[in-house]
């Protein structure tokens, strides 16, 4: 998948109320060409895991054809495991009331 400058992310935020709702969304990719632009394939069936800040499991989606997940959080640090065929992966966040935090990860 190739971009035209548009960052691909997580599903449409149109008609969720951003100043009421904390949002963690994105989406999974393999790894491109490695030209810096998000351009592989979305990898779908893959599962995501939300961690609270003590490592302690809170809840676990799988991604979309698409690639793409979501979480509705409470506000603060936050830790996202991805697990897709033969690869595990950690990305550290800060949730915040208002702000989603949109992730692109490539595996």
């Amino acid at each position: 998948m190739r971009t035209c400058g548009a960052t691909p992310g997580g599903p449409d935020i149109s008609g969720i109320d951003l100043s009421t709702q904390t949002l963690i969304q994105g989406v999974i990719l393999r790894d491109g060409e490695g030209d810096g632009v998000p351009n592989g394939a979305p990898v779908g069936n893959a599962y995501v895991r939300l961690l609270d800040s003590t490592g302690e499991f809170t809840a676990e989606v799988p991604t979309n054809a698409d690639g793409q997940f979501r979480f509705f959080a409470a506000p603060g640090a936050w830790t996202l495991v991805i697990l897709a065929s033969g690869v595990r992966v950690e990305r550290k966040v800060i949730a915040a009331k208002g702000t989603p935090v949109d992730l692109v990860v490539e595996i």
